[in-house]
């Protein structure tokens, strides 16, 4: 890990840090990895990554039926229902964040990086380049987001693209029933259920929905 991690930090301007650094401490926690081992397996065995773009199934039927999703509903969640699904892809860019009113378990079926930031930086619905810190994730590792933690889409680390386990409070990232008549404040970032969106201008899969250009700044891209 650390020569790949060497490499990244070499190939790119901002500096790449690992989720077993300290600094990830207030964003996250990195979890035990043997009951997520399951689900990553799935993604390895049973998930294609697109030739272009991201795919992002917000739910898997095949996945919530694994021994796992109980014991994670039951003892990460507390109860809550929950729902497993998955993000495949080939992305490099920043693009935006969205955060949600509820933890993320990420599990690495592949290395990838995420670039990640702090509900408490976004000013008047925006968040500059540049106070994000960037993260790189071994495959194998699961990780917890705490709701406070703005993260997007993962980038990948090789030609190959990346695989991620995605679960999250069930109904998350589905469409709204409703949107709110006048949006105001933080209400103009919410683009779909439990899911507040800031949208670099460049991204444009994400303003076509109708999410708020808050990404401000040049659309990074991480190298590889």
């Amino acid at each position: 890990m650390s020569e790949l991690l060497s490499r990244l930090n070499a190939a790119n301007d901002v500096a790449i840090h690992s989720v077993f650094d300290e600094c990830f401490r207030t964003f996250g926690n990195v979890l035990q990895p043997a009951l997520y081992a399951p689900l990553a397996a799935y993604l390895t065995d049973c998930t294609a990554i697109p030739e272009t773009g991201n795919v992002y199934v917000a739910s898997v039927p095949e996945m919530e039926a694994l021994p796992a999703f109980d014991e994670i509903q039951k003892t990460v969640y507390g109860g809550m229902p929950i729902q497993i699904g998955y993000c495949n892809g080939r992305n490099t860019t920043y693009n935006g964040f969205e955060y949600h009113k509820g933890s993320e378990i990420n599990v690495a079926a592949t290395d990838l990086m995420l670039v990640l930031g702090h509900t408490w930086q976004i000013r008047d619905n925006c968040f500059s380049v540049g106070d994000e810190t960037v993260f790189f994730v071994p495959q194998g590792t699961a990780i917890e987001l705490f709701q406070t933690t703005l993260h997007l889409s993962p980038c990948r680390v090789c030609d190959a693209g990346f695989r991620a386990v995605v679960i999250l409070p069930r109904g998350t990232n589905t469409p709204l029933q409703e949107k709110p008549a006048s949006p105001q404040g933080e209400a103009r970032l919410l683009l779909q259920k439990n899911k507040w969106v800031l949208s670099h201008p460049e991204r444009e899969p994400l303003m076509r929905q109708g999410a708020f250009p808050g990404l401000l700044g040049e659309n990074k891209e991480l190298f590889y």
